[in-house]
């Protein structure tokens, strides 16, 4: 029977030794995989564990589940399918990963171990580009001095030869007919022609250039990684063949500075997938390379949904009327400023 352990040493054998063996290697501030992560908001910076977070490593494991990020609704799921362990791509913290309370007490409540990867991860594989239509000849995964800052430098694959082609091969591979026919399916279902949901309303776009503009020669940038105008800038010098960037994982909109940059170096632009597509481009590999290492142990992929509906068009008239109902008697005004 395999145990916790037996992921934590899985987990090692996929990131090439990336992982923590201890909490007292993780303390000594030489793990360059353990990472602060903070913008400067008060009391909101987490530290990357790249390894076991929370569990007791001899308990057994018959159910792995693979998520992007564990929140309160990856934990109750994995205790209602009788999960033992979930594995998180993003950094797990107090609060933030389990709905406002204490990780500790949630995760025991469900007996359910937990484990990140993310920076430890990153890098392992060429398969987000490969997805986006090039191969990788060369890249940083702290590009500009700045930990995280990933950069790849790749040439078109066969096949692909126009912004449409990355746009038409991302379309393909993400199954993105699947969601928006399963869209269709809610907004029939429900009588709200409003929904919105984020794989459909995240799909690729051209910046600068057409579907038709030509495309050897790509920069791929993940923009919330902190890749700046400067960044962009020193790439295109350092490699003057480029003539087309692309961002992933993340996104920018009009009017953004790197848009203007690329504009004026005579650049095309292109936005691809965004984060909710991670659990495909990073999580479902990981998820078969553990179910590879891990004998006799199910492995299942936790992927979110998230949809937007017009606050008064959501659930039904008795739930409509109870949220009326709360609002108007008890939040409206009605809590004196002396009250605690």
């Amino acid at each position: 029977m395999a145990k916790v352990a037996d992921i934590v040493n899985a987990m090692s054998v996929i990131t090439g030794g990336r992982t923590v063996s201890s909490m007292e290697e993780v303390k000594s501030g030489k793990h360059p995989f353990v990472i602060l992560k903070s913008s400067g908001i008060y009391g909101k910076e987490v530290l990357e564990i790249p390894g076991l977070i929370y569990g007791d490593p001899n308990k057994e494991v018959r159910k792995i589940a693979v998520c992007m990020t564990m929140t309160e609704l990856v934990i109750e799921l994995a205790g209602a399918t009788g999960v033992d362990a979930v594995v998180a791509h993003h950094p797990i913290a107090d609060a933030a990963s389990c709905g406002g309370v204490t990780l500790k007490n949630y995760l025991d409540l469900y007996d359910v171990a937990g484990l990140e990867c993310h920076e430890a991860f990153h890098g392992l594989h060429p398969g987000i580009p490969y997805l986006h239509g090039h191969k990788v000849e060369k890249g940083s995964i702290s590009y500009g001095g700045v930990h995280g800052n990933i950069m790849f430098l790749g040439h078109a694959l066969p096949g692909i030869a126009t912004l449409g082609d990355i746009l038409d091969r991302l379309d393909g591979f993400m199954a993105l007919n699947q969601d928006r026919a399963l869209l269709a399916e809610e907004r029939l279902v429900r009588g709200i022609e409003e929904i919105r949901e984020t794989s459909v309303e995240t799909r690729g776009f051209i910046h600068l250039g057409e579907r038709s503009s030509r495309v050897e020669h790509i920069l791929h940038i993940f923009p919330h990684t902190g890749f700046s105008p400067e960044n962009l800038r020193q790439a295109v010098a350092e490699n003057p063949g480029v003539d087309t960037v692309l961002a992933s994982i993340s996104r920018v909109y009009a009017g953004h500075e790197l848009i203007e940059t690329a504009r004026q170096l005579g650049l095309n632009f292109l936005v691809g997938n965004c984060h909710v597509m991670e659990i495909l481009e990073n999580g479902l590999p990981l998820a078969h390379a553990l179910d590879e290492l891990l004998e006799g142990v199910e492995v299942v992929l936790f992927r979110d949904r998230v949809t937007s509906t017009p606050v008064r068009r959501v659930g039904n008239e008795a739930m409509q009327a109870y949220a009326r109902e709360m609002a108007s008697t008890h939040l409206l005004g009605k809590h004196a400023l002396s009250e605690t």
